[in-house]
């Protein structure tokens, strides 16, 4: 256990979580952390809790509304244990390729391959805050776009149903980058790789309708702090920047790996791992209108690369703010594209 109480292994995640009870209760302090209150009448005190029912029902002693335990979250209307979608989100967040929904229906014991796609698509729903705050600021952001899909064969040369996506990460320095950059120069000759000084902050993607300036600059104006510097190739879309209150450094790459090793290193690397973790977590198997949801999942588990053991509270407490996608919108892959 880490100092927080943060689980850190499986045998601590499970002296913690043993069994329904201390899941509901878990889930009870994380819903109402000054104690319950009637979102009818705002009635706060200690409510009848009705246990005829699973999960608990919370009925105010003021206006006689129940409340279930779950309403509201993602797990609402679940007939699933607690337990499951406890074990489900540590899983998810600290395993670090994360789980594919055949690994998870293995892993937990569930008979249908399809419950565990729908934990996993609910628990990617708490894994976006609407009112997150937008990246960049002090940092500079580096933005590009790439394709994501798989080979298309059959339909003649140059032909693809690959989806676009763009991205935008920070560029933090290094608190010992000084050190870092006298050990290089003392070790080799030349100058010190942008790497080995810098690192990649928080991080934005979103699949988007290709490359047009409509789709890039919406992305950045509702990701970005403004003011922010942001650095891009000489893609034509992002000529609007500087009248949007950004200080943008555009470089023409004209194709040149060097030149994009210089000018966007981090979002170069973010592409490539994210393109690795789809073929090997996934296999590549990823329908286009579900990807968004596989970006939020991405995006979350990377800005938390630091701090792996408190994913899990962050997915719980979100999730517990979030509401439940409905049947259709989960299918359809639409309730992960307005928050992303």
């Amino acid at each position: 256990m880490d100092p927080r109480g943060f689980p850190t292994s499986l045998p601590e995640f499970q002296r913690v979580f043993p069994d329904e009870a201390a899941c509901a209760k878990y889930l009870e302090a994380v819903r109402w952390p000054d104690g319950f209150i009637c979102h009818k009448c705002g009635h706060k005190d200690e409510p009848y809790r009705i246990r005829t029912t699973a999960p608990i029902v919370f009925r105010c002693r003021s206006c006689k509304l129940g409340t279930s335990l779950t309403a509201g979250t993602v797990m609402d209307h679940t007939r699933t244990p607690l337990s499951i979608w406890f074990w489900g989100a540590y899983l998810v967040t600290t395993q670090t390729p994360g789980q594919s929904a055949l690994q998870f229906q293995r892993q937990l014991g569930l008979s249908r391959y399809e419950t565990a796609f729908q934990i996993l698509h609910k628990l990617r729903a708490g894994m976006v805050r609407p009112e997150r705050d937008g990246i960049g600021g002090e940092h500079p952001v580096e933005v590009d776009e790439c394709l994501v899909g798989g080979r298309t064969r059959g339909e003649g040369r140059g032909v693809h149903h690959k989806a676009t996506v763009v991205g935008a990460v920070e560029v933090r320095l290094r608190k010992d980058a000084e050190d870092r950059a006298a050990k290089h120069k003392a070790a080799h000759d030349g100058g010190v790789p942008l790497k080995k000084l810098y690192y990649a902050g928080r991080l934005r993607l979103r699949v988007v309708d290709g490359r047009g300036a409509e789709g890039l600059t919406r992305f950045i104006s509702e990701n970005i702090a403004p003011g922010s510097l942001i650095r891009t190739d000489g893609w034509h879309s992002y000529e609007r920047l500087p009248s949007l209150g950004f200080e943008h450094a555009p470089l023409d790459l004209n194709g040149d790996p060097e030149k994009a090793e210089q000018h966007l290193p981090m979002i170069h690397l973010v592409f490539s791992n994210l393109k690795t973790w789809i073929l090997g977590t996934h296999h590549g198997c990823i329908a286009q209108h579900h990807l968004q949801a596989y970006l939020n999942e991405y995006v979350f588990r990377f800005n938390r690369r630091f701090y792996p053991m408190t994913a899990f509270n962050s997915v719980l407490g979100l999730a517990a703010r979030s509401e439940s996608a409905t049947y259709a919108e989960l299918y359809s892959g639409t309730w992960a594209h307005p928050a992303a």
